[in-house]
């Protein structure tokens, strides 16, 4: 090794080690969708309770229309609600799961009291997308039922499409258990 090739070690490490305290500090650039999906849960929790408030009132004043769209007017509204929650849990998750990955780990959800300790306990990002996975399928499935309330059986063909479509929610809620295939016990 000559003089020149051994004072160039130095300075290159050097280099290499700033670019890496860059590269690391870059990470915090995270903080951004954790703050719009917070956000984003806020805006959609906002709007459930509106959706529900809205079939609230919507009890005090019975319309001239029938009583069994009125009904499934109201319950569609207080679906679309539900559905609006569970987008913003999803939402809470992403956020969650995000700055615990990318930034830190978040001191207060690991005190004594574990409040919140199963569904927002991510390690990993397989834990983070089978969390959101969970949630959005139970979104979807909450979509479903309200497109299944205004469905209307006229005849066989928009029969069995209704039980079909049961029987697909089911399978559904049974699949997103997560315990098929895994060998747990409940």
């Amino acid at each position: 090794m000559t003089v020149e090739q051994s004072s160039l070690q130095p300075r290159l490490k050097r280099y290499e080690h700033r670019f890496e305290k860059v590269l690391w500090r870059l990470r915090l650039i995270a903080i951004l969708p954790v703050i719009m999906s917070l956000a984003s849960t806020c805006i959609t929790f906002v709007l459930g309770t509106m959706e529900i408030g809205k079939a609230i009132l919507g009890l005090a004043s019975i319309e001239s229309e029938s009583h069994k769209s009125y009904i499934a007017r109201l319950l569609g509204s207080v679906v679309t609600g539900i559905d609006l929650y569970l987008i913003g849990i999803a939402l809470l998750i992403f956020g969650y799961g995000v700055y615990e990955l990318l930034i830190s780990p978040i001191d207060s959800a690991r005190s004594a009291s574990r409040v919140g300790e199963g569904l927002l306990e991510i390690r990993d990002l397989d834990q983070l997308k089978e969390k959101l996975v969970k949630v959005l399928v139970v979104a979807l499935i909450v979509s479903a039922f309200k497109a299944m309330l205004s469905l209307t059986i006229v005849d066989g063909p928009s029969l069995a499409f209704f039980c079909l479509s049961v029987l697909l929610l089911a399978v559904s809620g049974f699949l997103v258990t997560g315990d098929l295939g895994k060998g747990k016990k409940r």
